[in-house]
């Protein structure tokens, strides 16, 4: 019992060879805060182009839905997104998907606007967290087989 009490003081005085180390600074914590959303607009040549609108604050889904649909304003970019009056959009999140349910008919949206809508929510998501490997579904008013496709950002992953 002596020796096993020994050896145990033994280990305890000499540790485990593992010297201290000096303190890091790993620089300011992140805040979380941004300060505003990214719409995914068109650009002359048709192609996707991230736009900072710049809000005070990330916001939700929904809200950047809506203000990707009042347009690109003076910004010389364009949308593949009919305007109209439409303003919201039904925007549901669950594990590995966010459902968009928009107030649109598929002839409304040009292939390049789906990509802004999937594109924009998608960025909010990460940026509030979420998986990069979260896919999209944009329906529309009257079903189409686009409205079913699970879908991802080009820009985005």
């Amino acid at each position: 019992m002596r020796r096993i009490c020994a050896t145990m003081v033994a280990v305890l005085l000499t540790g485990c060879g593992v010297g201290p180390s000096e303190v890091f600074d790993g620089g300011p914590a992140p805040t979380g805060v941004a300060q505003g959303v990214t719409l995914y607009f068109l650009d002359e040549r048709g192609e996707l182009l991230p736009q900072q609108r710049d809000t005070g604050r990330l916001g939700s889904i929904s809200e950047a839905m809506a203000l990707l649909l009042t347009g690109p304003g003076g910004s010389g970019l364009r949308t593949g997104i009919a305007e109209g009056a439409v303003e919201r959009m039904t925007v549901t999140v669950e594990p590995g998907l966010v459902d968009l349910i928009t107030p649109l008919e598929i002839g409304d949206v040009t292939p390049a606007g789906i990509d802004q809508i999937v594109c924009t929510a998608l960025g909010v998501h990460v940026q509030s967290g979420g998986s990069t490997d979260t896919r999209v579904r944009v329906r529309f008013v009257q079903p189409t087989p686009e409205s079913e496709e699970l879908r991802t950002c080009p820009l985005i992953g």
